[in-house]
């Protein structure tokens, strides 16, 4: 088992791959701590997680309240006692607007989810941290280097994740911890199947949509969601123990990093 003994805070466990990352993370070994906004979702996967046999704790959290980080960081502790590992996948996105006509005050808010949220919960977690030398991953996307209509809000706050991840590196790794960030592409999940049924209901074919992704993308598939949470997942396992400030791409060879 990959993750087995470990004890993983994972933050925006939502219908998206942060809930594949908390199931496929117990299904490992690893006991979770699950924070999301969505107290219904996110209750409805600590107990399908219990009830194959795993061990799951789950608390409402908005990463922009540093008390309700600080919350979910000491119910895990309290339950497991120890946390190995955190895994930022909070975000917000913003309206789909080019950054010409966006809404620039709006940029602040998702900055406070995407890049300040994610401090927000290292430095919750940092004492539990410190204590087994652990590892955060910070989950943020491809389009910040590879630029997509609509998406300047949701790539400004995670290309200042990015930053943020190596900055990490250093600070955080005085302690032991070692801190590392997964720039996700397309991920074939609940959002992107969403999208991909909005299309067709505006009358699009749905193999032409798919198609025009698909195309992109080396490999000549959508990513499945369980195969992208396993990449991000092996950053807080102890096959990548050495491996700290990199980036990894998880975008089925659509951006090549120089």
């Amino acid at each position: 088992m990959l993750l087995k003994d470990k004890v993983i805070v994972i933050s925006g466990v939502g219908p998206g791959m942060g809930q594949s990352l908390a199931r496929i993370a117990a299904a490992e070994g690893a006991k979770v701590g699950l924070g999301a906004r969505n107290k219904a979702f996110l209750d409805e996967v600590a107990a399908d997680i219990r009830a194959k046999g795993g061990e799951a704790i789950a608390l409402p959290t908005d990463v922009t309240s540093a008390e309700q980080c600080q919350a979910l960081a000491k119910a895990t502790l309290d339950a497991f006692g120890r946390i190995d590992g955190l895994i930022n996948s909070a975000y917000a996105h913003g309206e789909w607007k080019p950054t010409d006509i966006a809404n620039v005050e709006e940029y602040a808010d998702v900055f406070n989810v995407n890049c300040a949220g994610a401090l927000r919960m290292a430095q919750a977690c940092l004492p539990g941290l410190k204590a087994s030398k652990g590892a955060i991953v910070n989950v943020s996307t491809m389009s910040t280097v590879n630029p997509f209509p609509g998406e300047g809000a949701y790539s400004a706050g995670k290309g200042g994740m990015n930053a943020l991840t190596r900055h990490m590196a250093k600070d955080f790794g005085q302690h032991g911890i070692r801190v590392n960030v997964t720039r996700m592409g397309w991920i074939g999940g609940a959002p992107v199947w969403g999208h991909i049924d909005r299309e067709v209901a505006a009358g699009r074919d749905r193999d032409e949509v798919i198609g025009e992704i698909t195309q992109r993308i080396p490999i000549g598939i959508i990513p499945p969601e369980e195969d992208c949470a396993k990449a991000v997942l092996f950053m807080v396992s102890d096959y990548s123990k050495v491996v700290s400030g990199a980036s990894l791409d998880v975008n089925g060879g659509q951006y090549m990093a120089p």
